[in-house]
Formats: C-alpha cells, sequence, structure tokens
C-alpha cells in the first residue's frame, strides 16, 4: 500500500483514497465556475509524486525531504494541460512564476520545474496502478477574457488553484483530525433571508418623515434584488440606512439567484465591527464572520467552544454565508500566490459582494482593482454592489460587458433631502487662530491631515472634555475615547475633539460643528458625515468649515496628497454645492485624469497580461500598505500585561497575536530604531516589541516619541 499521511498516533491514509478525496472536493469546488473536470484531474493528479520510493522513505522512515509536487505537474503537462501544472507544483509552496525556456532547473519557475528529474529516477511512476491515466482533455470553461487574454487565463489558474488548496487541506485535517467534518455549520441563506424579513417587518408603516425615506431606499434595495446577476451602485447619502439596505439586497438576491454567501468589503475595521455587530443581530452572530487583523477566535479546541472553535475554522476558507472584511485581505488575496492566501478564494464564486465605501478602493491599484472584480462577474457568478455615498465614478475603468445598474431610483432627491450641512471654506488660518475659534464652541470636532497637527492643536485646547485620536493611541484605547466623547455628546456637555481622519468613516457620532483641514473631497464630505448626523438642526446651522493653515505654521502640517487637494480647491470654485452628486463625479474624473497611469503603479495588469504568468511577482508586489512599520504592545491594561506575560514565557500562538493587536501601536522603522536605542523598547523576537518605558505613553495623546534634541516625533 502507498501512503498518503500518517497521522501522531500511528494510523496511514492510503495514497489513492486521499486522491480520490481530494479530486472529488476539488471538482466539486471547481463546479461552480463550471471547472468540474478540470478540478477532478488536479487533485487526482496533485499527489502522485508520492508513489516515489523516496518520498515512501520519507513518510514511513522519517527520511529526508523529497520533492513530490513537480511530479504531477510533468505528467500534467505530457499530456497538454500545462497550465494546470501552475496549481500542482504550487499546492504547498504557492503559485511559482512562468519563467522562461532559458530557466535553470534549479530555479523556482514553472519552466525550470519541468525540466526537472525527479529524486528515485521518476520511479513514481507507480502511480499508473492506481490513478486512472488522463485519456482525453476535459472540458475546460469558455472563459470570458475581457480582451486581456492571459490575464484571465491567470485569474482561472488562480481560481483552480484555491480549489485544489482548500480540498487538499480538508481531506488531509480530516485524517490527521479522526473525526466527521465540524465545518460549514451554519445556516443557508434562505433562512438568513427570512431572519431578515423579520427583522424588517416593523419598519413599515415609516412613523416620520426621516424613517420614510430610509424605507423607500431599503423597498428598492429589495425590488433591484430581483434583477440579474451582475455589477450595480448603490448610491445611499449618510443616514439613509446603508446598511441593512445593502444587506437585504444582497440576501433577496442570493435567495433569488442561489448565491452561496455575502461578503462585505470594507476599508476600515472599525466600520466592520459595527457593521458585522448589525448583521449578527439579525442573522445570528453564529453565521458572520469577521476576518480582520483585530477579530480573534482564538478557541482551537471544538470540546470547549465548539462555536468559535467553527469560526476560526471559517476564516481559512470563507466558507460561511457572511463574511466582512477588509480591502486589503479581499483585494491581496486576489492577487496572492500563497496557498493561505488563494485557499479562500473558490468561495468568492457564485456570492453577492459588498463593496462599502468604494471611494476608498486603493488608488495605486484601483485598475487592478476593477479588473479583478469584472473577471469575477463575468466568469464566476458574482453580483457585486459599489456602495458609497460619494460614488467614484468607476465605470469608465470597467470593461464595455460590464455595466452597473443604479440601486436607487432618486439619488439626486435623496441626496436633497439627507442634506444636513452646509460648507464654508476658510483660508488664512494660522494654528492660533483655528484654536480660538475651537475653544469658542460647546460641542466642535476639527479632522486634520497629521498626527503632529492633531498633537499640536489638543494642546491648545482649553477646558474639560477635550479630546484627542490618532493611531498613536492603540485601538482599545480609542474606543474608550470615543466612549469618552458619546457621552459627553448625549448629555449635551462640553466636548472638543482633535482626530485624524480615523474618525470620518465608521464611527457613529454627531456633532453641531466640523472643522476639517482641507484634503480630498471624498475625505471632506466624510468628515461632514459627523456633523448633525441625525439631522435634529439645520443644515444651514451645521457648519463644516474647510480651512488651510498659513504656510508659515510649518511644513510638518501639509498634507501628502497634493493632488487630491488642488483638485478639491478646483471643486470649490466650480460649485456652490461641493457635495452634490455632480461635484463629486467632476472630482473623481478629475483625480483619475490625472493620476493615469498611477492608477496601476505597478503596472500589474501588464505583468499579468504579457503571458508569463508571474505570479510569485505579482503577490510579492500587490502591497496595498507598503510604509514598513513595526507593532509595539502597550501593556498598560490588564490584559496587555496579560499578554506580555505569555510572550515572555514563549508562548505564540496566533490567537494571543490577534489579542495582542487591540494593544498595539505602529510606527514607523525610523522611529521605532531611535524608541529601541535609547532603551524604551524591548524586542522580544522578530515580530513581536513590547514597550518597557510606559512614562512616554501619554493618556490623551498616545505614544510620545521623542528625538535626541528633545523635539516631538510623530509617526
Amino acid at each position: 500500500m502507498f501512503v498518503g499521511h500518517k497521522s501522531e498516533d500511528g494510523r496511514e491514509q492510503p495514497l489513492i483514497e486521499h486522491l480520490n478525496n481530494t479530486a472529488k472536493t476539488t471538482g466539486c469546488f471547481a463546479g461552480e465556475f463550471r471547472a468540474k473536470e478540470v478540478g477532478e484531474i488536479l487533485g487526482l493528479y496533485h499527489d502522485i509524486g508520492k508513489y516515489s520510493v523516496a518520498f515512501q522513505k520519507r513518510i514511513l522512515e522519517d527520511g529526508p525531504k523529497v520533492d513530490h509536487s513537480t511530479a504531477g505537474a510533468i505528467e500534467i503537462a505530457k499530456n497538454g494541460l500545462g497550465l494546470l501544472g501552475f496549481c500542482i507544483a504550487g499546492h504547498h509552496a504557492g503559485l511559482p512564476d512562468g519563467g522562461s525556456q532559458i530557466d535553470t532547473r534549479e530555479e523556482a519557475t514553472m519552466h525550470a520545474r519541468l525540466k526537472r528529474v525527479l529524486t528515485g529516477n521518476l520511479d513514481y511512476i507507480e502511480y499508473k496502478k492506481e490513478v486512472a491515466v488522463i485519456n482525453k482533455m476535459p472540458a475546460m470553461p469558455n472563459l470570458d477574457l475581457l480582451g486581456n487574454k492571459f490575464y484571465g487565463k491567470g485569474f482561472f489558474i488562480r481560481m483552480l488553484f484555491s480549489c485544489l488548496v482548500d480540498a487538499d487541506f480538508l481531506d488531509t485535517e480530516k485524517f490527521m483530525l479522526n473525526k466527521q467534518d465540524v465545518r460549514g455549520r451554519f445556516a443557508d441563506i434562505t433562512t438568513l433571508s427570512k431572519r431578515l424579513e423579520k427583522h424588517i417587518a416593523g419598519f413599515w408603516p415609516p412613523q416620520n418623515e426621516l424613517n420614510e425615506k430610509r424605507c423607500d431606499i431599503l423597498k428598492n434595495c429589495i425590488d433591484k434584488a430581483e434583477e440579474n446577476p451582475g455589477l450595480f451602485n448603490l448610491t445611499v447619502p449618510t443616514g439613509g440606512g446603508k446598511t441593512i439596505a445593502s444587506l437585504s439586497f444582497a440576501l433577496k438576491h442570493a435567495e433569488k439567484y442561489q448565491k452561496k454567501r455575502v461578503i462585505y468589503v470594507i476599508p476600515y475595521t472599525s466600520i466592520i465591527e459595527q457593521n458585522a455587530e448589525v448583521f449578527s443581530k439579525i442573522v445570528g452572530e453564529e453565521n458572520v464572520i469577521e476576518h480582520h487583523m483585530n477579530v480573534v477566535y482564538e478557541d482551537e479546541n471544538e470540546e470547549i467552544n465548539p462555536r468559535q472553535y467553527i469560526k476560526k475554522l471559517a476564516t481559512e476558507n470563507w466558507d460561511a454565508p457572511i463574511i466582512v472584511t477588509t480591502n486589503v485581505q479581499f483585494f491581496e488575496s486576489l492577487h496572492s500566490n500563497k496557498t493561505s492566501r488563494c485557499r479562500k478564494l473558490h468561495n468568492i464564486a457564485n456570492s453577492v459582494i459588498i463593496f462599502d465605501e468604494a471611494q476608498m478602493f486603493p488608488v495605486q491599484y484601483l485598475k487592478p482593482c476593477v479588473r479583478s472584480i469584472a473577471d469575477l462577474i463575468q466568469n464566476y457568478g458574482v453580483t457585486a454592489v459599489l456602495c458609497s455615498a460619494t460614488q467614484p465614478t468607476l465605470d469608465k475603468f470597467f470593461p464595455a460587458k460590464v455595466v452597473a445598474k443604479e440601486i436607487c431610483s432618486e439619488v439626486e432627491n435623496l441626496y436633497k433631502y439627507f442634506q444636513r450641512t452646509s460648507y464654508e471654506a476658510i483660508s488664512d488660518l494660522d494654528l492660533c487662530a483655528l484654536t480660538k475659534r475651537l475653544n469658542r464652541e460647546n460641542q466642535v470636532l476639527c479632522i486634520v491631515n497629521t498626527k503632529k497637527e492633531a498633537q499640536n492643536i489638543f494642546e491648545l485646547l482649553d477646558g474639560e472634555n477635550c479630546f484627542h485620536l490618532s493611531t498613536l493611541m492603540y485601538p482599545e484605547h480609542r474606543k474608550k475615547i470615543l466612549g469618552n466623547i458619546k457621552k459627553c455628546l448625549k448629555e449635551g456637555i462640553t466636548c472638543r475633539v482633535v482626530s485624524t481622519s480615523l474618525i470620518e468613516a465608521g464611527v457613529d457620532i454627531d456633532f453641531p460643528m466640523v472643522y476639517r483641514e482641507i484634503a480630498g473631497l471624498d475625505s471632506v464630505i466624510q468628515a461632514a458625515g459627523r456633523c448633525n448626523r441625525e439631522g435634529k438642526r439645520k443644515a444651514c446651522d451645521s457648519k463644516v468649515f474647510i480651512y488651510q493653515l498659513l504656510e508659515e505654521n510649518g511644513k510638518s502640517l501639509k498634507a501628502n496628497n497634493r493632488q487630491e487637494i488642488e483638485i478639491t480647491k478646483i471643486i470649490e470654485r466650480e460649485y456652490q454645492d461641493i457635495s452634490s452628486p455632480e461635484a463629486i463625479a467632476a472630482y473623481f474624473n478629475k483625480l483619475h485624469g490625472i493620476k493615469g497611469e498611477a492608477l496601476d503603479s505597478k503596472g500589474i495588469i501588464t505583468e499579468l497580461d504579457s503571458g508569463k504568468f508571474p505570479f510569485a511577482r505579482v503577490s510579492k508586489e500587490f502591497v496595498m500598505i507598503e510604509d514598513v512599520t513595526k507593532p509595539i504592545l502597550i501593556p498598560v491594561e490588564e490584559e496587555a500585561k496579560d499578554i506580555e506575560r505569555r510572550l515572555r514565557n514563549g508562548e505564540r500562538s496566533r490567537g494571543l497575536l490577534r489579542r495582542m493587536g487591540k494593544y498595539v501601536v505602529n510606527v514607523y522603522e525610523k522611529d521605532f530604531e531611535k524608541l529601541f536605542n535609547i532603551y524604551k523598547v524591548e524586542k522580544l523576537d522578530e515580530t513581536v516589541n513590547v514597550l518597557i518605558d510606559l512614562s512616554i505613553y501619554d493618556a490623551s495623546k498616545g505614544l510620545m516619541i521623542k528625538n535626541e534634541d528633545g523635539e516631538g516625533l510623530f509617526t
């Protein structure tokens, strides 16, 4: 008997059993995009290298490591299915680059792998005694390549790779654990849709004009869910009930067209946490999976906490009915070559994806992001919804075949109804004059472009209940400060806040007045969403002041995104109402026109359409957050102190490191080195650092960094 796996308790899984199981599951997964037969062949051939004498010695006698992945790729290539070999060759180490004919056998490319003479002189040929030999080409799906031949083929390879990797993991996991599969114990889409119906039934009849407008938006979403799958826009002003309305569209559409799941893709973790909480109350928290750096499903013992255990497993392959994740996780995974990142991709097929705050797509990767959405729609059964109060006019970047339909029937009228603020531009304002204006107000929010400016303004605020928010404070600290801010606002007492842009989205607060340092128009309008949010005051009495400080206040107070600022100035001159749909469209059209090639700054689409299949290279290049930072654990609170103690005792687990994230401040590498060199920070290992001088963490301002001259440096 040829052995595929051997467990710690000595059990042996026959290799042919593993191949057959993996083939069946891979085929099932790939069937979602009409590639069932292809998937079955991948599963059947992926481990035929284990038939070699060398591998059997490895698994049975703890022999030396042996390459067992290349064999299947070689045999697949002999049968004219060379592209599929990428999936097999990379099912452990990740998809390789295609390379070229001149690559030597020692290199890591696909061309090099196919030249190799494997350990054991190709004696893996014994596989033919158990595995059915391919005698005909499988039926390949008719892909719509959308004008880019190799891009679409590469996308298809990555999706097949996902099917194979997940199927391989699942069968191995089931054998090693020696128990029934515990995954997938979630309610189905129809059940979730009925729970939503029950939740919204009480919305009718609406009790006031505001609720009537929200119900109109909700009904639009329910009605439009009947339309054929494809691309949709959902343009809803702040306060329009977008969260529940978009969920209504998604679940109704998924139920009608038998979509497997709903995936929410959101730029900020703060919005994720809020939305996930809303969804959990409606459909049951056991059916909602958050997948981002701040969530912790740390219980790895099914018997102790089965619900947490199942949720933890679902973050690996997204097999739950509702996934809530980040732009970074979603788009980096779609361009990754790594098994851990790609494993979940096949479960994106045949789903409804809500892209919340679509204006926050990363500008430098805008075209690759749009192209990947188009491929998912055309070839993988996805319905995508671009959801925003400030739609970023992306139609021009989608292929001609992919045309967006607007869900809300009266965008212009909705905008006018939900207009709750008035804008006023202020120029020639120095720091002193700005803080005087802030100190005159009982309740006011000031949003700035840099952490240093936030610090400077905060130090000049007078009186009680003055607050500062920035990423120099660890997440739990910011959460507590926000709680205090909301309490002050609710009680109507003094509340003056200076914050970086982190407060602009996903934070449900309502100030009577907002000051916003000039920035991109979408940021300015997001800031306005924190003013008169509940509509309790007249728009003319709810001012959003757009200010620009005088140059003499220091270069450090300048914003980095100069192009966005200059275009906002143009919109201010050309439009009386800068928040109107026409002004927003003009802003994004001008911005995209100026950015030009910078909308694909790494040339990702060009690389993927080159025919060289540079999977590993693109994976390395497609990094949405490129600034190198170092995490510093701030052990002020009791839980953080406990985490520090466990880390110092050598404990390392994914759950513990995620818990640590709630108490971490990330600083740029140069600032980290300064702190380390003056013994403020200790390195526990390559990824874990602890603040040991707690005197430099201020209860109001967060982490304080001083250089040699004593001047404050702010990351």
